[in-house]
Parts: structure tokens; C-alpha cells; sequence
């Protein structure tokens, strides 16, 4: 069986159950069943218990809705997490690995927050390592492109420390090159790519037998992981070789080779119902 060992570090329950719903729930406004859910999911390894321990927090955290049929409890995705699944989506399937659009516009984010709001300080981190955002410096941190700033820290509160700019092409002694490499690990970031490559060689979506449909998850939620982490650099100032375009097309290959055969076991293997967002 293709174990998470042969995919890499193991994905958070979470994550996995955010991408199977992004492939299978996304657009289609349908409930999975928890019975369908523990059987998928005990193919990849995760436990019973962890299945409905993870999808009890999701609830809690307003990623899923309960929807509940006679003695069956099923679980769609909420207006909040078909926001999260469409972003992944649309990283997957539009923004692409490789950015070769950049037009020199950056983005830069200014804060300085009181030196007890630990919480605080890690929340407004972590939206803006996901906006795409690196530290350029203390208390400084940039992004090539223009970026949503607003939409990226909606709801933490935190607006009026906050100093926003965007602007052209650095100019000297600063260049764009040494901004990134400044601002973001992109020996690991590249790293990555590569570490998928081998983890996904041609034969890896065969073994062991592994249902299409898990195989498809683990594809999915690894390659979905990797681009989440890449604050989509401009090709032009990365390293000749850059391994992103070949990841992708590995990842494109592999996820239409997985698609009909897993779409045929999700026809028999799930548990369905109609369930219009709340």
C-alpha cells in the first residue's frame, strides 16, 4: 500500500479531508457521509478515531456543516472552507508553479506589534506566509506581485498596525535577485520540487496496489501542500534549472492518470447527498 512515507512527511488529517473535499465536493454543493469518510481514509492509513476527531474540529472550526439523515451523518463542506477549497483550486489549476508574469510590482507589509501579543504576532505571520509574503527585514515583509493585503489579514484585527505599500522594480544597490533570496529560502523552496519529483517517479501512483482514489488524495494533498509553501517567485530571477515547471508537469500527468479510474471508484465507494450551502 503507498504509505505516507512514500509520499513524503504525513499530511494533518486536516488537510487530507480539505483536499478529498476540494476534489470531490468542490462546486457539486453535496454532504460525504462519516461512514464513506472512515472507509477512504483507513485505505490511507488514518484511524477511525482520527477521522471523526478531525472532522468534529472542522465543525468547531467552521469548515463543515453536520447534515444529518436518519441515522446517518454526513458532512459539507461551509461557505468559509469552499473559500479555502477554491484558493487551493485555483492555485492548482490556474496560478500554476511557475510565475513568468511578474510585471516588477512588489507588495510590502509594515508592522509593529506590542511585544506581549505573541498570538497575535504568529497569526499575522502565518497569513502572510500564505499571501505569499517573506521577512525582507524586522518587521518588514514583501511579496513580488500585487497582493490583497486586506483580504489576506481579514479578521485578525490588526489594520491599524499595519503599514502598507506597493511599488515598482527595486532600485540599487537593491535588485530584485537579492530581494528574494533576502526575503525567501529558495534553496529549500526549490528543494521541494525536487523532493516531490522523486517521491512521485513514474511508478510510485502503481504501488502496491493502492486504490486510485487514495492515490489521487495523496497526490493531490502533497502537490497542493508544495505550492501552498511557494510564494510563486518570478521566473526570472530564480536559478537556471528552476525544478518547479517539471513538478508540475509530473503532478498534471499523474492527476489525469488518477482521474477516471478514482472518479469510478468514488462513484461506488461514496456516500452522498445533496446539501446546498448554508
Amino acid at each position: 500500500m503507498t504509505s505516507f512515507d512514500q509520499v513524503g512527511s504525513a499530511p494533518r488529517p486536516q488537510s487530507l479531508m480539505l483536499t478529498f473535499f476540494g476534489i470531490h465536493a468542490l462546486g457539486r454543493e453535496v454532504a460525504l457521509s462519516a461512514g464513506s469518510l472512515i472507509e477512504v481514509f483507513g485505505q490511507a492509513e488514518i484511524t477511525e478515531d482520527a477521522v471523526r476527531s478531525t472532522l468534529t474540529r472542522m465543525v468547531k472550526r467552521g469548515l463543515l456543516e453536520r447534515h444529518r439523515r436518519g441515522r446517518k451523518t454526513y458532512f459539507g463542506p461551509t461557505e468559509r472552507a469552499t473559500r479555502v477549497l477554491q484558493d487551493g483550486h485555483d492555485r492548482i489549476w490556474h496560478t500554476g508553479a511557475v510565475n513568468r508574469d511578474w510585471d516588477g510590482t512588489w507588495t510590502l507589509v509594515g508592522f509593529s506589534l506590542p511585544e506581549a501579543w505573541r498570538s497575535e504576532r504568529h497569526d499575522l505571520r502565518s497569513r502572510l506566509v500564505w499571501g505569499g509574503f517573506g521577512p525582507l527585514q524586522n518587521g518588514l515583509w514583501v511579496a513580488p506581485g500585487t497582493v490583497d493585503v486586506p483580504e489576506v489579514v481579514a479578521g485578525l484585527g490588526l489594520d491599524s498596525y499595519l503599514r502598507v505599500f506597493q511599488g515598482a522594480a527595486a532600485v540599487g544597490p537593491t535588485d530584485a535577485r537579492t530581494v528574494l533570496h533576502s526575503a525567501f529560502d529558495v534553496e529549500s523552496i526549490a528543494k521541494g520540487y525536487e523532493a516531490f519529483l522523486t517521491r512521485w517517479s513514474t511508478d510510485a501512483p502503481q504501488a502496491g496496489g493502492t486504490s486510485a482514489l487514495v492515490r489521487q488524495l495523496l497526490l493531490h494533498a502533497d502537490w497542493l501542500e508544495l505550492v501552498r509553501q511557494d510564494p510563486h517567485l518570478p521566473a526570472e530571477h530564480l536559478p537556471e534549472g528552476w525544478p518547479a515547471a517539471a513538478a508540475e508537469e509530473r503532478f498534471h500527468d499523474l492527476a489525469h492518470r488518477c482521474e477516471e479510474p478514482a472518479r469510478q471508484e468514488a462513484a461506488t465507494a461514496l456516500d452522498m447527498i445533496q446539501a446546498a450551502l448554508p
